[in-house]
């Protein structure tokens, strides 16, 4: 009776998750509530996934990425691409499953995704395209390259062992390569004629977020003495460390210069109008060559909650400080708010100096202040405080740092010194301690979602092994093809492999069908090395839903996806792998 509760709530749960009636995080609550109640698992055995080694991993990803992206290490690698595809937007998709492909077959793939996830963002938004034309292809050309060596991923090394375990036999570092790449290259053919026209078009905020980086600002700074920008050109002082950074004026003493008109030296206390973006503005300060007018000695940029927050002061209509002369506004005199910049419709200005500009509605003060007098300012009438772009500024001199951690991590994964999840939890952890990502903003970047539909599926799939329905309906499966001959029955491995695969864990799908599938050829008096190789491919045929492999799941929230979308290009594929295998298995590794 418990194996048909299970298998009607496995269906009931595809249902919703395929539909969503329900939001998908509310449907893998409900899951876990269900066998509670119904006693199929006790609590403890409910709530195991959080504990799972996916959730960790992928959890900690999403803190990586985030680092990755506060930090500005991946812009290096999007301008990389920029620079090749400039001109030839075409160039953008084959380029990246290329390099994906590539990099997948001899590195853990969710790591490449997780470096590629920031990229997509940032190329799609600069070419103007959605990332979720990307997302998809990028996590499956993951996958189809995993196939292509042993250590491409987790479950070939696990079959492998397996085999070993069984007296077959080890897989081989390349042993999986004759058919893996072929199968990798009409896959990718695949992905680049058909993602473009099957995948959603959905609009990503992300690409908001990267237009709000282009917001200009004015701000004054000043050239102290011992500066390396003295004795330079202002025209192009900043070109080479801070291209976002134009400078509009230069002030000295009571002389006004214009850079573009007026050829100028710097000279030491020069005040310079300057406009740029927030994330150019504070790398600016943060390199302490520059100083603020009237701030306090010592100032730090550097990133860390606990040298102050940048939030933006929008000045409402009802606000007291409209007309005011902002040096003579009650906030130049509030002790806790350093005024960076400000940023007006048009950037229009008739004062000559920021100090003198009299505040209008819609004006936006950028400021430093302390995380602790938030709470005291957020009560009052006369701004209001947005705390979003204290986020978004990118912190570049910190990428090397990240990038530093994010290159250790793959390294160590790959080469077997630490799993994945180990790895994975350290690289986070290291991001957090080395302030390459302020903890309130690690909070930030977690997606509950996601984590919660593989706790939740977990459950599901801790449910389906324990009353027994996933060894029944596969044991019952396989009999069906009993009369026909080796070919049709490794077709029928492979098929409820991949069937499998898309609910179960990959892993816990090679653990649960390598055993019959190897009795089952030995039952047909033939070598089991072909059905060996078929719950490889089978088990790494996880395309056509988001809960079949990390890589999935990681793309699921940033590109915007609805369940089915993973079927559009998914099920061709795991159509493809089935044909592929059932073709060439034999063929290489006779029966």
């Amino acid at each position: 009776m418990t194996i048909w509760f299970v298998s009607a709530l496995l269906v009931a749960t595809l249902i919703l998750l395929v539909t969503e009636k329900l939001p998908v995080d509310l449907t893998a609550i409900g899951i876990m509530v269900v066998l509670m109640v119904s006693g199929i698992l006790t609590p403890a055995e409910t709530v195991a996934g959080l504990a799972s080694p996916a959730v960790v991993t992928v959890g900690a990803m999403f803190l990586i990425s985030k680092g990755m992206i506060r930090t500005g290490a991946v812009g290096y690698v999007s301008q990389i691409l920029m620079r090749i595809v400039s001109g030839r937007p075409g160039l953008v998709m084959l380029m990246i499953l290329g390099i994906v492909a590539l990099a997948s077959a001899f590195i853990n793939n969710t790591a490449v995704v997780v470096l590629f996830i920031p990229i997509v963002m940032s190329i799609s938004c600069e070419l103007g395209t959605s990332p979720s034309k990307l997302l998809i292809p990028v996590s499956y050309a993951s996958i189809l390259a995993g196939t292509c060596t042993l250590i491409g991923t987790s479950t070939n090394i696990i079959i492998s062992d397996l085999s070993a375990a069984h007296g077959y036999g080890p897989l081989g570092m390349f042993e999986l390569a004759p058919l893996g790449v072929p199968i990798a290259l009409a896959g990718l053919l695949f992905l680049l004629a058909a993602g473009p026209r099957l995948m959603p078009n959905v609009h990503n905020p992300v690409c908001e977020l990267e237009n709000k980086q282009h917001q200009r600002y004015l701000a004054e700074i000043i050239i102290p003495r011992g500066s390396p920008f003295t004795g330079r050109e202002a025209t192009d002082v900043f070109k080479q460390s801070h291209p976002g950074i134009e400078v509009i004026e230069l002030i000295r003493y009571s002389h006004v210069y214009y850079p573009g008109r007026d050829a100028t030296i710097l000279a030491p206390h020069d005040l310079l109008l300057v406009k740029g973006s927030a994330s150019s503005l504070v790398a600016l300060l943060a390199s302490g060559n520059v100083e603020l007018p009237l701030s306090e000695a010592g100032m730090q940029f550097n990133g860390s909650p606990s040298e102050g927050l940048i939030v933006e002061l929008i000045i409402p209509p009802q606000s007291s400080l409209l007309g005011t002369r902002l040096l003579a506004s009650r906030l130049r005199r509030d002790p806790d708010i350093h005024i960076i910049a400000i940023q007006r419709r048009e950037l229009h200005y008739s004062e000559p100096k920021i100090q003198d500009v009299r505040l209008k509605t819609g004006d936006i003060l950028l400021v430093r202040l302390p995380e602790t007098s938030l709470s005291r300012l957020r009560g009052q009438s006369d701004f209001i405080i947005l705390e979003d772009i204290h986020h978004e500024i990118v912190h570049k001199h910190m990428a090397g740092r990240a990038f530093g951690i994010f290159a250790a991590m793959v390294a160590t994964a790959t080469s077997g010194l630490l799993d994945i999840m180990t790895a994975a939890l350290t690289a986070a952890f290291l991001m957090i301690l080395t302030g390459c990502l302020p903890l309130r903003d690690a909070y930030r970047a977690l997606e509950p979602r996601v984590l919660l539909i593989i706790i939740g599926t977990f459950a599901l799939s801790t449910a389906l092994e324990k009353t027994g329905a996933s060894s029944l309906y596969a044991e019952q499966f396989l009999s069906l093809f009993a009369p026909a001959g080796p070919i049709f029955i490794l077709g029928a491995v492979i098929l409820l492999t991949s069937i499998s695969t898309q609910v179960l864990s990959n892993n816990a799908t090679a653990i649960l069908i390598l055993p019959m599938a190897m009795a089952t050829a030995t039952g047909l008096g033939v070598d089991p090395r072909p059905f060996i190789v078929a719950v490889c491919f089978g088990a790494s045929a996880c395309f056509a839903t988001p809960i079949g492999y990390q890589t999935n799941l990681l793309v699921y929230g940033p590109g915007g996806y609805r369940f089915s979308d993973f079927l559009k290009l998914g099920l061709p594929l795991n159509l493809l792998v089935l044909v592929m295998g059932m073709l060439f298995i034999p063929k290489i590794w006779p029966f």
